[in-house]
Parts: C-alpha cells; sequence; structure tokens
C-alpha cells in the first residue's frame, strides 16, 4: 500500500517520485506534484480485493508459473527469471 500510495507525477517534466523513497529534490517540485486517482488508497484496496478474490483461480489456470520474489536486487530477480526461462527448474507433475 504505502509503495502504490505515495507514488507522484511532476505534471511539468513527467518524472516520477516517491514521497518517502525518491523524495522531489526541491520545495517547487514537490509543490507541482500530482497523484493518479488509481494510486488513492481506496481505489489500491479495491483492486487488491479483486486480486484476491481471483489469485486461486488464476494459479489453477497458469499451473506452469513460477514465483518471482521481486523484493530483490533487479539484477538477481533478472537472473532468477533468465534462469526459469532458458533452464527451468525441475517440478513436481
Amino acid at each position: 500500500m504505502e509503495r502504490l500510495s505515495q507514488r507522484r507525477t511532476d505534471p511539468v517534466t513527467g518524472e516520477r517520485y516517491h514521497t518517502t523513497f525518491r523524495p522531489a529534490p526541491t520545495p517547487e517540485i514537490q509543490a507541482r506534484l500530482r497523484q493518479n486517482p488509481r494510486d488513492q488508497e481506496e481505489n489500491i484496496e479495491k483492486r487488491l480485493e479483486t486480486y484476491y478474490r481471483n489469485v486461486k483461480d488464476l494459479e489453477d489456470f497458469y499451473e506452469d508459473a513460477f514465483y518471482v520474489n521481486a523484493d530483490q536486487d533487479p539484477y538477481v530477480v533478472f537472473e532468477f527469471i533468465e534462469s526459469c526461462v532458458i533452464k527451468p527448474l525441475p517440478r513436481k507433475k
């Protein structure tokens, strides 16, 4: 929720910021930042509710999919995905 709800965009430059992880460098830029309506907490909650309501059906349909822990260094995530595509890990059938 924090990652999504705190995203902001500078309408002048199109640059994207995050109020915690990547704040605007100057007060002038910070004053003109805008939040996409999709990033408001109530809209995120609706999307998450839809996701959790449908995730089991998706997992059943895409039974050959693999789980990616994306909360890591981007290079590590890329290497993992590449290894699954090029040389898939053995799975139970």
